[in-house]
């Protein structure tokens, strides 16, 4: 792949260690549910659910919508899919009929859902939300709220496959909010089954506390950001054994000596001082290489660091290389992952750009960039969405 103006590595063996190590903290009869929305935080989703697919301890896979659902479906994804968020009623009957769980937070959509599984002469399964501190979709933990939820149970073509809510703060050292809203569940799932809903799974987990709250695991745990080798928060013990799945390489297209004041890039944000050799990478921020390292970030040329001067650049930027003796164009550059002994990680790059791993992870994932996929040191797939 070297011939490529730029190209993501992906470590499948990575995103299977990760697994293991998650199962590791588990109860041996505790599922995960594999979160790949916004195509897998960029790593590519159907790659990364064909990867799973063969694991009997992944019980499906979570994505944010139903356009997501689709695309592994298409792939031959088989096992079970759950939307997280809202799902438009237009969508039903194609939900129904491909098995696609939606995640049923009114009795208006609940009743919606169980019309389209009548028509389809099928039992649809469906999962229950529950609002127990996010403040963002699901039934509310009152009267009013869960008399709703205990109503869906009585629809003839829905099967209460799970009940499910998320924590907004797992990833603090203060784990006192995630006790509460585990505790607020479980309080709606108790109130529930007095009337008369029981549910198949539930689940509450998300990777920061499938690293550090395995107590609060329940049925089934849905690993998100951890699947990846990324830390849910710099908060998270940095113990834990992640790898890094993600890389990014590019190439230099040309080197310049540039003199005394000499300024670089838009608005002449860095001056040259003495002189300098400036190479340019051919990656920008419509790449998803974030603006914000303008003058901050760094790269690996020949396992060392090269800072990155003048703003970052819609397709280019510059780096200086003043201190490489020996380099020309087409070296190899790293802008994510180990070159040598050095590595510049997500983190990194989140903390020097204002932004964070999940951010920029998804950002690096756009359809500009090709994916490698690497299994025992060898390509197995590459996956290049503009060809």
């Amino acid at each position: 792949m070297d011939h490529k103006r730029v190209w993501m590595d992906i470590d499948l063996d990575a995103v299977r260690a990760n697994v293991d190590a998650m199962f590791d903290r588990m109860r041996p009869d505790c599922r995960m549910m594999a979160v790949v929305k916004a195509d897998a935080y960029g790593h590519g989703a159907r790659e990364i659910a064909a990867l799973l697919e063969p694991d009997q301890r992944v019980f499906g896979y979570a994505v944010a919508t139903v356009d997501e659902a689709y695309e592994l479906r298409r792939h031959q994804i088989s096992k079970p899919i759950l939307i997280l968020g809202y799902s438009f009623p237009e969508e039903y009957p194609a939900m129904v009929r491909l098995g696609i769980r939606p995640a049923i937070f009114s009795y208006e959509s609940a009743l919606a859902f169980d019309r389209a599984a009548s028509q389809a002469g099928m039992i649809a399964p469906v999962h229950i939300k529950i609002d127990t501190g996010m403040s963002r979709i699901g039934f509310q933990v009152n009267e009013e709220d869960l008399s709703q939820a205990a109503r869906i149970a009585q629809l003839k073509h829905l099967r209460m496959e799970g009940i499910f809510t998320h924590f907004a703060r797992a990833d603090e050292k203060d784990k006192s909010h995630a006790y509460a809203q585990a505790d607020l569940f479980q309080q709606a799932i108790d109130r529930l089954k007095r009337a008369g809903a029981e549910f198949e799974i539930r689940h509450c987990s998300n990777s920061a506390s499938i690293m550090e709250l395995p107590e609060l695991n329940m049925d089934m745990v849905r690993a998100g950001i951890s699947l990846y080798g990324l830390w849910p928060s710099e908060e998270m013990d940095p113990n834990f054994p992640l790898s890094a799945a993600m890389s990014l390489r590019s190439h230099i297209t040309h080197i310049k000596t540039l003199g005394e004041g000499r300024c670089i890039s838009y608005g002449g944000t860095y001056q040259v001082k003495g002189k300098a050799k400036i190479a340019t990478i051919p990656v920008g921020y419509a790449d998803g290489y974030a603006r914000g390292l303008s003058n901050r970030g760094y790269v690996l040329i020949q396992g060392k660091r090269a800072p990155i001067v003048g703003r970052v650049c819609m397709d280019q930027f510059m780096v200086d290389v003043s201190a490489f003796d020996h380099i020309a164009v087409g070296e190899k550059v790293t802008l994510l992952g180990e070159d040598g002994e050095d590595r510049i990680s997500l983190e990194e790059l989140g903390r020097l750009s204002g932004r964070f791993n999940y951010e920029f992870a998804c950002l690096l994932g756009n359809r500009r960039i090709p994916k490698v996929f690497h299994r025992k040191g060898q390509v197995v797939s590459v996956r290049e969405d503009l060809r």
